[in-house]
């Protein structure tokens, strides 16, 4: 028998029900009692299995990017860069890869509207020859923090509180005010295009500095940027109540009905590069993930597009099992000392691990498409058929070999252990000249939210002092407007 073959599954064409292992259910309908009214046997096998299956129909959400919306479809190379990566993927315009994709909002709960306030994921996984490339990313270009250290502290203060489990600004902006780092990330948070109008009307990026590397072992530091074909739409407040008040799944309905619709969502692909010997030349770290490069100097060169032409067959499978991981790359693209990637090479992997058990990979969503073989044996839920009798490496017995060599970065690495942070911090230059690009209008709404956030009752003078600060050291007249409005002075 082949154990493929008949692998459970709503799609296999038994005319009658079964139990798991395959018995035929004769009655789905009643319990089995004692007697017409008596009580219920526990050796109805099938009614016991039917609910328990029931009862663990759901999974633990994910902590972070918990609400989000899946679709498949194609990514296709337009420019050739195989000078700067031996990536099989990208090897010449015209090659083609599927992929599937995942939109979420962020911090909030699995059930939450989609019109609130928050960065969303756009995570990619492409299904290639060499093995699955996860790009694991946002809509905004930069992160809150740095360091990984402060990640899950981070989240801590943007989750609700957890005493009444709601969401306040007290604690987030207790906790940021910590850290002037994140003065980037709210002024696109902050920003109008802080609420998508939906998922397809919004950027992506990479977030982090990756490495590609070419055949001849040259790496060059790498940013991923995504551009939707549509333009990019926002919700203003107004907007998102109303649209939030109607239908809470409205993102999800809209990426599912346009591509239903044969209007497929589409976004180039666009990359900056940078020699790693040229990265001493700014006024800040290129690897940190508070920081944008500027377009000036590395400007987007096109690479690809992405277009998503089909939904998902089941939401449980394609969405609440879809599992990425920024550590799953493939030869030619590899990781830089980007300190917050660095740790997400860990914590992705591992919450997969404890959501969906430490063989989440062989689920069909995040399986490779590719030939592959391991020796990684057992553990709970691994449903995959085997029947060799080797499961160690090397042996005479079995032909299994080292792959192909491909080049990896050579950096040498030298120094003492020490806990640091990066030296050229410049938290304030980048912010600043992003609110100066606003229109007057957009300039407004963006104060407007801040002295709404900064109105919270339980935020002390001393925090409102803080940001102020911050903000002034960003602009100055920004931090004067601030100030005025909440009649708080800055502590400088």
């Amino acid at each position: 028998m082949d154990p493929y073959k008949y692998r459970p599954s709503s799609a296999f064409n038994s005319p009658f029900c079964t139990t798991n292992s395959g018995a035929p259910v004769w009655n789905n309908n009643s319990s089995l009692t004692v007697g017409a009214r008596g009580p219920v046997l526990l050796e109805d096998y099938h009614l016991v299995e039917k609910l328990a299956n029931f009862d663990r129909e759901r999974i633990a959400e994910r902590v972070v990017h918990a609400r989000g919306a899946s679709a498949k479809g194609f990514f296709e190379v337009t420019h050739d860069i195989a000078h700067l990566t031996c990536a099989d993927f990208l090897r010449a315009p015209g090659v083609q890869t599927p992929v599937i994709v995942r939109f979420s909002t962020v911090i909030h709960e699995r059930g939450s509207p989609e019109t609130l306030r928050d960065p969303r994921g756009f995570a990619v996984k492409f299904y290639t020859r060499e093995g699955n490339f996860d790009l694991v990313g946002n809509n905004f270009p930069v992160f809150f923090i740095r360091d990984g250290m402060k990640f899950p502290d981070m989240v801590h203060a943007l989750k609700p509180n957890p005493k009444s489990h709601i969401q306040e600004n007290w604690r987030v902006l207790d906790f940021f005010s910590h850290h002037p780092e994140s003065l980037h990330m709210f002024t696109f948070l902050f920003d109008d295009i802080g609420i998508p109008q939906d998922y397809r009307h919004m950027d992506g990026s990479g977030v982090h500095t990756f490495t590609l590397i070419n055949r001849a072992g040259k790496s060059t530091y790498v940013k991923f940027h995504w551009k939707p074909t549509c333009g990019v739409k926002s919700l203003l407040e107004e907007e998102a109540i109303r649209v939030g008040g109607a239908n809470h799944s409205h993102a999800t309905q809209d990426l599912y009905d346009s591509i239903a619709a044969g209007n497929y969502p589409e976004w180039k692909l666009f990359i900056q590069i940078m020699d790693p010997d040229h990265e001493d030349k700014f006024d800040f770290d290129p690897l940190d993930v508070t920081k944008t490069w500027p377009e000036d100097i590395l400007p987007l060169q096109p690479v690809g597009r992405l277009v998503l032409n089909k939904n998902i067959d089941n939401f449980f499978n394609e969405n609440e099992q879809l599992a990425f991981c920024p550590s799953i790359v493939v030869p030619g693209v590899y990781y830089s000392d980007d300190k917050m990637l660095q740790t997400r090479i860990f914590s992705y992997s591992d919450t997969q691990r404890y959501r969906l058990g430490p063989n989440y990979l062989q689920l069909p969503a995040n399986a490779p498409k590719c030939a592959h073989h391991n020796n990684h044996y057992d553990g709970s839920m691994n449903f995959m058929h085997r029947d060799e009798e080797i499961d160690y490496f090397p042996s005479r017995y079995d032909q299994v070999r080292h792959a192909e060599v491909y080049p990896i970065p050579s950096t040498v690495c030298s120094g003492k252990r020490e806990k640091c942070i990066i030296q050229k911090e410049n938290n304030f230059k980048q912010p600043g000249e992003r609110y100066r690009t606003f229109t007057p209008d957009r300039q407004e709404r963006f104060i407007r939210r801040w002295v709404e956030a900064l109105s919270d009752p339980r935020i002390t003078y001393e925090i409102r002092s803080i940001w102020i600060t911050y903000w002034s050291q960003a602009d100055k007249s920004l931090g004067q407007k601030l100030a005025s409005r909440l009649n708080v002075r800055p502590s400088i």
